[in-house]
């Protein structure tokens, strides 16, 4: 694999000011075929093991995170990331086909807004994004600001993010294409319509391969009203009524707070996207590899839809949910036939918890393949078990059928 070689700031902004964005975007389709991708969001383990790592049953991988520092890209403490990142890149001996990427973000991550606001400082991020991409080797980029136009955990966001993102994207199309091998650019975008108010979807979409959509968290971790975190299954406000659930989701809507009265789901952000001319090739859909729990939940409905007395247990890595909760006689699993979703209650306890396991992840793969989207992807790697029969077990099974 050959690298373009690093040339000065103020060179290479004319050099991608020059190119053409959408050619490598479109051979890079392409090349990928009609298999979906498999993409995992990585973030290191304490025990770090790149060696044990199954990359060969994913197609991208992608680590996290980067932050915008300075208006630059880079890693807090690069002295320990940097190696982590290198020894990850490796794991393509692996797999040779293995794409491995680069999270920018994340979750109460800051700086976006104050970077993309100019052309100059768009440019500073762009050319230290470059620079990071060709040091480390990789194979493409992930931005995961949260969100533009919409501040996220007291994120900077202004009217402005709107236009500034699509350029930002635009800039970085621009960047990855000046190099020998094709670049895959990748963004989370939410599993909410009210995101979708604040970027120009079908403009971003030229630029980007993939929207990795995070349909999961559609429960927050502040809610303390219980339902279904990341359900695959579009579940209307009518199935619900009737239920504490229903009736926070219709004040928030009467309020004006929310533009739609009904539970989120994968098919319902789905349609929407494609109603809105997303081409349905590169919309990915979420898995989470982790669940919510919350305590004092009444038995009315097994817990699903009810007014809680907070959380238990803000997330759990589905490696503990495995561990502790699946073998306790106390928890019984059910399963919401509309929802598409799995969920645990504990009655003499007062515990429900949602979640993803491998019945409910094989179904978002195969949901995936039959609508022809570009894959399925998962927050994150780490939280799944590392026993036989995990969560990237059952994707994996479920793409080869």
């Amino acid at each position: 694999m050959k690298f373009p070689i690093i040339v000065p700031s103020s060179i290479f902004f004319l050099l991608v000011s020059c190119s053409a964005p959408e050619s490598r975007n479109e051979e890079f389709h392409e090349e990928q075929g009609t298999d979906p991708v498999i993409m995992a969001y990585y973030v290191p383990e304490r025990d770090y093991q790149p060696e044990k790592i199954p990359v060969e049953k994913l197609t991208h991988i992608i680590y996290s995170f980067t932050h915008v520092i300075d208006g630059e890209m880079k890693f807090g403490k690069p002295e320990v990331a940097g190696p982590k990142l290198e020894a990850l890149v490796r794991q393509k001996e692996r797999n040779p086909d293995l794409k491995v990427m680069i999270a920018c973000g994340g979750w109460g991550a800051d700086g976006f807004s104050d970077m993309a606001l100019t052309e100059e400082s768009r440019a500073k991020f762009i050319n230290s994004a470059h620079d990071f991409i060709q040091k480390y080797q990789l194979d493409g980029m992930d931005m995961d600001w949260e969100y533009p136009g919409i501040s996220g955990a007291g994120t900077k966001a202004r009217p402005e993010d709107t236009k500034n993102f699509t350029a930002l994207m635009k800039g970085l199309r621009e960047m990855l294409d000046t190099f020998e091998s094709p670049k895959v650019l990748t963004f989370a975008s939410a599993g909410w319509k009210r995101y979708y108010d604040h970027i120009e979807v079908n403009e971003v979409m030229k630029y980007a391969n993939y929207t990795n959509v995070m349909t999961y968290d559609q429960v927050s971790g502040v809610s303390i009203y219980t339902g279904h975190h990341t359900p695959l299954g579009d579940v209307t406000s009518e199935e619900i009524v009737g239920t504490p659930f229903h009736d926070h989701l219709d004040s928030l809507f009467k309020a004006g707070e929310s533009p739609d009265p009904n539970p989120e789901s994968v098919e319902k952000i789905v349609t929407f996207l494609i109603s809105e001319g997303v081409d349905p090739k590169q919309i990915v859909i979420g898995a989470a590899f982790y669940g919510r729990a919350w305590k004092g939940v009444p038995p009315v409905n097994h817990g699903l839809y009810q007014l809680s007395r907070g959380l238990h247990i803000g997330w759990s890595a589905y490696h503990h949910i495995r561990k502790t909760f699946e073998p306790d006689t106390n928890y019984v699993r059910f399963w919401d036939e509309k929802a598409k979703a799995p969920f645990m209650y504990n009655e003499r306890d007062s515990i429900m918890i949602s979640y993803d396991d491998t019945v409910s992840v094989a179904l978002k793969t195969r949901y995936a393949m039959d609508r022809q989207l570009g894959g399925i992807m998962f927050w994150e790697l780490g939280n799944d078990t590392k026993e036989r029969g995990s969560l990237l077990d059952a994707i994996y099974e479920a793409a080869q059928k």
